[in-house]
């Protein structure tokens, strides 16, 4: 799978450049992970691929949750595998992105409203049962799909803003140490494939994993949002400057 994803990164035009050039990025941060600033953008890419890639997996479970159990299981699957479609999707264009006036600024009021929902279904529980085969969204906050076409549309839907959520997250916490964004990309793609159930799991049993990330992609939307402002480059106040 990181293999996948390091030839696709490297494959997107005016990206993260060549093989060589995202190896020499992940080894330059990585040699300096001990300066603070460094070692903070990390542990931040962490937390937040941990929350996100649980709160994915809680979503897609409790969307199911009121379908058959053939269809349940079909529509985990596909929910599954297109969040780990989009994540390297967006992976292979956050770079350019990036590069857009204004969207650093965007992208940090829609981590903000990612914010605020994370804290209501954190405050708000009981409308799914959950579905047997994702521990963990039992209290989700979130009504089933009743068909399995608007389960798998629900899912679909929740997927994109999730993926886009998770990318720009981990770019904006990482946006000055490339080796990191990208260690960061391979592995919310990574957890969302593998272990995105256990971390659900986990994130139900100790809530205060929930409410760190949480505090979390909170700082990196406010930041987003100051530096999409103040940035000399791609920010939205040279506009009006």
């Amino acid at each position: 799978m990181f293999e996948i994803l390091l030839a696709a990164v490297a494959a997107a035009p005016a990206g993260f450049g060549g093989p060589a050039d995202i190896w020499a990025s992940i080894v330059k941060d990585f040699s300096n992970i001990t300066e603070p600033a460094a070692f903070a953008a990390f542990l931040q890419v962490l937390m937040i691929d941990l929350v996100l890639a649980g709160d994915n997996a809680i979503v897609v479970g409790a969307l199911a949750a009121g379908l058959p159990a053939e269809q349940r299981k079909k529509v985990i699957l596909i929910g599954v595998l297109a969040a780990l479609v989009l994540r390297i999707f967006f992976a292979l264009i956050v770079t350019q992105l990036l590069q857009i006036v204004g969207l650093i600024l965007i992208g940090g009021v829609l981590l903000l409203w990612v914010a605020w929902k994370m804290w209501r279904e954190l405050r708000h529980t009981g409308e799914s049962g959950g579905s047997p085969e994702i521990s963990g969204d039992e209290h989700s906050g979130l009504r089933p799909a009743k068909s399995f076409a608007g389960a798998a549309w629900a899912v679909a839907v929740a997927d994109v803003s999730m993926s886009l959520d998770n990318v720009l997250a981990v770019a904006g916490a990482a946006r000055d140490h490339p080796g990191i964004m990208i260690v960061g990309l391979i592995f919310a793609v990574a957890l969302m494939g593998l272990a995105a159930n256990v971390i659900a799991r986990y994130i139900e049993r100790y809530r205060w994993i929930a409410y760190v990330g949480l505090a979390v992609i909170l700082y990196v939307a406010l930041k987003m949002i100051y530096d999409g402002w103040i940035d000399p480059q791609v920010g939205l106040g040279r506009l009006f400057g």
